[in-house]
């Protein structure tokens, strides 16, 4: 059995989707793991399936080195569209969404309370090249976690109109008392 990184507040109200040594690039999908996280499970989902059809892109904050800049990402200067970590990380809602159903969780409130990307690692191979010369091929693999809650609906308590008390400092009191005494 696998240790997860982080356990929820309340196991009975949360679900849980892993995957292990997933062939996707790391830093790709640690990116994109980063823009859904505390979203809806439906947001999520219409983001990473805007995203494959190119109408939002994910931003970079880490690792952007050598990325060029895209039009959708004025606010962030850098983004780009992430085809395979996107797939994986859609698979990757639809076994929550199914978890949560098995649990009896109501699918329309879960939110992604935590997502974590790890390195798995490094799968190597060979690449033959010009005049029998060979290099190493490494490919950088990772492990996704998420951790998905129910987020209960915030209703606005009625308006009460209660008297309050006017409050008055210390210092106000003792000079009231002072007046009274004389």
């Amino acid at each position: 059995m696998v240790r997860d990184s982080l356990d929820p507040e309340n196991p009975t109200k949360s679900c849980k989707s892993r995957g292990s040594n997933l062939c996707v690039h790391f830093k790709n999908t640690r990116e994109t793991a980063q823009a859904i996280k505390g979203m809806h499970i439906q947001k999520a989902t219409n983001y990473l399936k805007d995203v494959t059809l190119q109408k939002q892109c994910v931003p970079l904050g880490c690792y952007n080195a050598g990325v060029g800049r895209c039009a959708q990402a004025k606010q962030w200067t850098q983004g780009q569209w992430p085809k395979k970590s996107v797939e994986f990380l859609l698979h990757m809602l639809k076994n929550a969404e199914s978890n949560a159903e098995l649990k009896g969780l109501d699918v329309g409130s879960l939110v992604v309370e935590h997502i974590q990307v790890n390195k798995a690692p490094k799968m190597r191979c060979r690449t033959y090249r010009a005049h029998r010369w060979i290099s190493p091929c490494t490919s950088s693999p990772c492990h996704i976690e998420m951790i998905f809650t129910e987020k209960e609906q915030i209703v606005p308590k009625p308006e009460e109109k209660v008297a309050q008390k006017n409050k008055t400092s210390q210092k106000k009191l003792k000079k009231q008392k002072l007046m009274a005494w004389e």
